[in-house]
């Protein structure tokens, strides 16, 4: 009869049906994310993938017009609502670009005024330095 060593964890994944979901290292979970009660599940930038959503808004309403003429009102009505979706992620993009130019715009306006800031410190340094000089000289002048 043969044996064969350590042959446990072989013949566990053999028989594993889930093949692609292979835990290795522990417990991890298959999807790589954990769904917290705080975690915020707003996309990072609304439509990524949506970036014609004005072609498929025209596109559905199109379709739509045409189900109307044909006279398939659920077709029509399935249309109307798809063309509805994507002129809302049209109107995600829209707040997204602004919101985006206005945290730009403030970024920007932030750090020009600290460039300012450091520029009135500096001439102010220049300025007390020049003083100095001036209030030397004179002593120097007097003894």
């Amino acid at each position: 009869m043969v044996t064969f060593r350590n042959n446990n964890g072989r013949r566990n994944n053999f028989r594993r049906t889930e093949r692609n979901y292979k835990i290795n290292n522990g417990d991890r979970s298959k999807f790589g994310s954990s769904f917290t009660s705080n975690e915020n599940f707003q996309r990072k930038s609304p439509g990524r993938n949506n970036h014609n959503a004005s072609k498929l808004i025209d596109k559905y309403n199109n379709l739509a017009r045409e189900a109307l003429s044909i006279g398939d009102k659920i077709m029509s009505e399935n249309y109307f609502q798809h063309a509805d979706h994507f002129s809302r992620v049209l109107n995600e993009q829209v707040l997204y670009k602004k919101n985006k130019s206005l945290e730009d715009s403030q970024t920007k306006n932030f750090k020009d005024i600290s460039e300012e800031k450091k520029d009135i410190s500096e001439e102010k340094k220049e300025i007390s330095e020049e003083k100095k000089d001036s209030s030397l000289n004179k002593l120097s002048e007097r003894s």
